[in-house]
């Protein structure tokens, strides 16, 4: 399947969005908090993350490129567009 089919349908429409991959390990949302926050869905065996605020500032753009290349999922995207 291709990306665009294992993104997690609550990530905020944008660039970055995480695929379902992830394992819930939520160093994004540490990395970046104002981007990336963990769903809590108490029907998932195992929480994941998920994009809930495109990148507003250079900082926070920075921030989510860090927390893409720290993945350890390689769950975290960015399509280089805005959609």
């Amino acid at each position: 399947m291709s990306d665009q089919t294992e993104r997690f349908a609550d990530n905020n429409p944008g660039k970055y969005y995480i695929i379902k991959t992830c394992i819930g390990c939520t160093l994004c949302s540490v990395i970046a908090p104002a981007n990336f926050i963990e769903n809590t869905d108490e029907e998932l065996a195992v929480g994941h993350s998920y994009v809930y605020k495109q990148p507003e500032t250079e900082a926070e753009e920075l921030l989510c490129e860090e927390a893409m290349d720290v993945c350890p999922a390689d769950a975290i995207r960015n399509n280089g567009s805005s959609n």
